[in-house]
């Protein structure tokens, strides 16, 4: 007889890691919460101080650093980049994230590496201030291999209606603020595990001079969330638009709120630039349009708000403990392109 277990799908283990991880995960439950973790879905509530709330949702994965992860042996931060990929998008609307799923499909469920993960999107959703309220796990033998597994996310969170973030307020004069990101987040890794492990061979457990870590531990460094800062920022300042530096770096992701007939004059130093980046583009001798175009390049998360208010947003954030610095001002323009960057 073949049973279920026989084929490679272990339900008894799978619910077993579960239950080990269930006290992990209530303690990232806020009181919007209305049932425990192992229903058929999530019951939840609105928090009721909002006149019109909005839901904001978002979904996204850790992409080919998992790679790096698996290769490495090393699970515990992929599960804080699945949580800040999803609840750093749903920021950028001025949305305080309130929940959150996972979904985590493998070949062969190993125990220690899902109890890291698990656990890695735990904290990653504690320090979002969000509630790990469910989630799927799919074994999947013959589709994955051995030691291999894959993540995607999914969050939601509320705005009140007036207080939406959405860029359509930007204007001539605004002022464009950086904050800085952990190093290379989660993005540009198939061009990384291209350029450093196929084509140059290095080994991840290597020293660079420059780097304080490996090579393997510097790439591990997990996606930033945003979520305390900005929140205080949108407290106390009137933030006309928001945007999250993901794929597409820079350029791809500050256009999207940026309106008609406008451009941002962007202006950063290249010593400012992150040696992660700098080592990169150096290696593949890479030009800059390549680089900004796929990596973050230091600027994890951008603030447009109103000229006089840029130097004390920027007080607030180094108070708070973020690196922030003005990039540039919107100005007019004629082309269809939004964002311009020089580096100097």
């Amino acid at each position: 007889m073949i049973t279920y277990k026989a084929s490679g799908v272990d339900i008894e283990k799978a619910d077993r890691l579960i239950d080990e991880l269930k006290v992990k995960m209530n303690m990232t439950f806020n009181p919007y919460v209305l049932n425990p973790i192992g229903g058929f879905a999530s019951l939840l509530t609105l928090p009721k101080e909002y006149e019109d709330p909005v839901i904001v949702t978002s979904t996204d994965g850790v992409g080919t650093k998992l790679k790096i992860a698996q290769k490495l042996k090393r699970h515990s931060t992929v599960g804080i980049d699945l949580v800040a990929m999803c609840v750093n998008d749903i920021l950028t609307y001025g949305a305080r994230p309130l929940f959150f799923l996972d979904y985590f499909a493998c070949g062969t469920l190993e125990e220690n590496v899902y109890r890291e993960v698990i656990s890695g999107i735990c904290e990653g959703c504690t320090l979002a201030g969000c509630a790990l309220v469910g989630g799927e796990t799919a074994e999947m033998p013959s589709f994955y291999r051995k030691g291999e597994y894959d993540l995607a996310g999914f969050a939601m969170g509320v705005v009140e209606k007036k207080r939406i973030v959405d860029g359509s307020s930007i204007e001539e004069g605004d002022a464009v603020i950086g904050i800085a990101s952990n190093g290379l987040h989660s993005n540009g890794f198939s061009l990384v595990r291209k350029l450093i492990l196929e084509v140059k061979r290095m080994s991840l457990k290597q020293k660079v001079e420059g780097l304080e870590t490996t090579l393997g531990e510097e790439l591990l460094k997990p996606t930033k969330i945003y979520v305390r800062p900005v929140m205080e920022i949108l407290e106390r300042f009137r933030v006309k638009g928001m945007a999250h530096i993901t794929g597409g770096g820079i350029p791809g992701n500050l256009k999207r709120i940026i309106p008609s007939g406008l451009i941002a004059e962007l202006t950063i130093e290249e010593r400012e630039i992150p040696f992660i980046f700098r080592f990169i583009k150096e290696l593949g001798d890479l030009p800059y349009d390549e680089m900004f175009s796929t990596f973050n390049m230091g600027v994890g998360y951008i603030l447009v708000v109103k000229r006089e208010e840029e130097k004390s947003v920027i007080e607030l954030l180094s108070s708070i403990g973020e690196r922030a610095y003005s990039l540039g001002t919107i100005e007019k323009t004629r082309s269809e392109k939004k964002v311009k960057i020089s580096v100097v």
